[in-house]
């Protein structure tokens, strides 16, 4: 196994949005790992982050407070992450209290067309899964595994809730500037989550003008080429450099905790933006 040592991996999701590990186990996973610490950036949440610092304790593990929020430029899905953010902050909550409801609407809208086409869900078995996690398509996607209504997560994703499949329905999002303006209001710093994926690197510049301090570079989906290219676009534009493996937990192995990292040096830049 690499050396792991004075390595973090901020890129984490657990059960509070759409994992399937606790924020526990994730620290416990990390800390088996080698890893100096992680980021929990849940979707849309920060509960998760309170379980994984609580677990931690006085370690000297470091937890990093952060989430992943959902926009659109209008055409495009753009994931942001937000580091060191304020987690008590009353607005955080107000926004995270919105999408969470918005989310659940969009799940049991979903099951609401499911139904419709005769497939057998319940919205009561979608919310037994989800727990204290908020409402997700891989929820209703396990709900269906467990019916025998697909046989595999990535078949209900294809035949029915996957972007323009039957039963998909479109989820609340702000816009990117909006996104950013928020994690700076609660004393964060905002990134663009795994950029290759989005294939829009124009959109960069205009992020930083709304606040954007910090790039994914390394992420799972990124290849060694596009890292190396975003690595040189972040340290071009000043942008500290940022890496999570986004693992999910045990769903997929190759996404394990600390599949991808960064060194822990990034969490002092991180804090260093924060002043800008």
């Amino acid at each position: 196994m690499n050396d792991k040592s004075g390595q973090v991996d901020l890129h984490i999701h657990t059960t509070f949005s759409d994992g399937d590990m606790t924020p526990e186990q994730m620290v416990a996973d990390a800390q088996k790992a080698g890893l100096a610490g992680i980021a929990i950036t849940d979707h849309d949440e920060v509960e998760g982050v309170r379980a994984a610092q609580a677990a931690a304790g006085d370690s000297g593990f470091l937890v990093v407070p952060g989430v992943e929020l959902s926009t659109s430029d209008g055409k495009n899905d753009i994931h942001i992450l937000g580091y060191l953010i304020d987690i008590n902050s009353s607005e955080l909550r107000k926004y995270l209290d919105i999408f969470r409801d918005a989310r659940l609407k969009r799940g049991i809208h979903m099951v609401e067309r499911l139904r419709e086409m005769g497939v057998d869900v319940e919205v009561d078995s979608v919310l037994e899964i989800a727990g204290e996690g908020a409402v997700g398509r891989p929820h209703i996607a396990a709900a269906l595994l467990q019916n025998g209504c697909v046989d595999s997560a990535e078949e209900a994703f294809r035949k029915y809730i996957g972007f323009n499949s039957p039963a998909y329905v479109p989820k609340y999002q702000l816009k990117p500037s909006d996104a950013f303006r928020l994690i700076r209001d609660v004393g964060g710093v905002g990134a663009m989550a795994h950029p290759g994926t989005t294939r829009k690197d124009e959109l960069i510049t205009d992020f930083i003008a709304c606040g954007m301090r910090a790039l994914e570079v390394y992420h799972p989906k990124h290849s060694e080429s596009e890292a190396a290219r975003y690595r040189r676009l972040a340290e071009k534009m000043g942008l500290v450099v940022t890496g999570g493996s986004d693992s999910h937990g045990r769903r997929n192995a190759r996404l394990h905790v600390g599949a991808r990292t960064v060194p822990v040096s990034a969490i002092e830049q991180l804090e260093e933006a924060r002043s800008y």
